[in-house]
């Protein structure tokens, strides 16, 4: 594996441009877009858990209970963002796994996940055809009933993948940090949206409004009106795909 870590001090600046449209999609469609190296395709499988191929490489991201993942194939490289068990699941790590399967995370998912190489926020690094940064996941409104937030600065990441000049961002457990609102240059965004983790529909359109990706995407959404985060895009020129995320559930 190619591990190249380096700083990025601030916010993270990447390149590209895509035409928009609306659509609602059920069950869920592979999402296929066009690159200077070829097609991306990414494959929404359940809640926040994905599989990512393109050049010959296969990125699973987040797969975890109770996905179905009965027949997919091992990925090359798994990125994890959190230590939540819809996030990390070492069982499903070792089904998707191979001796050559690459695991990428934070420090805090090191430590049960120990083979993973740790990326830590506002990292980079390059593996074979892509380039991975290391975005801030975390609250800032929305607590524990304690006071302490869900997920704290630094302990989580969301990745921004870079591939044949286009950059897809999965934001993780978040919400509209000003680390999120302050990208520029996202072709394709995964947003969450669910109470009390992350943000409402309307606080996700409303960081997405801000750093203005071509197309978004609403991802671990449970429960969630994302017909809402829609209609707060309207007229924006952002694409907005709604996908059915929670019909891939495997049988307890």
């Amino acid at each position: 594996m190619q591990f190249t870590p380096r700083w990025f001090p601030g916010v993270v600046s990447l390149l590209f441009v895509l035409p928009g449209a609306s659509a609602l999609a059920s069950p869920i469609p592979v999402q296929v877009f066009p690159t200077n190296a070829g097609p991306v395709r990414i494959q929404p499988i359940y809640h926040a858990a994905a599989m990512i191929e393109a050049g010959g490489d296969r990125i699973y991201i987040d797969p975890a209970r109770p996905a179905n993942i009965a027949g997919l194939p091992p990925g090359d490289l798994i990125l994890i963002t959190d230590i939540h068990g819809d996030h990390m699941d070492p069982a499903y790590l070792a089904k998707l796994s191979d001796p050559g399967t690459e695991i990428v995370a934070p420090a805090a998912v090191q430590r049960t996940v120990t083979q993973a190489h740790v990326l830590a926020n506002g990292q980079s690094m390059t593996w074979r055809q892509w380039t991975i940064t290391a975005v801030p996941m975390y609250n800032m409104v929305h607590l524990m009933p304690n006071g302490e937030p869900y997920h704290p600065k630094g302990r989580g990441n969301g990745y921004i993948l870079s591939y044949g000049g286009k950059n897809f961002y999965f934001a993780g457990d978040t919400e509209g940090t000003p680390e999120m609102r302050a990208l520029r240059d996202i072709d394709v965004a995964f947003i969450p949206m669910n109470l009390p983790y992350t943000m409402t529909p309307d606080e996700a359109a409303a960081a997405v409004k801000a750093f203005r990706p071509k197309i978004a995407i609403p991802y671990h959404y449970r429960g969630q009106d994302i017909q809402r985060f829609a209609d707060d895009l309207k007229g924006t020129g952002i694409e907005v795909r709604l996908l059915d995320w929670y019909g891939n559930a495997a049988s307890r």
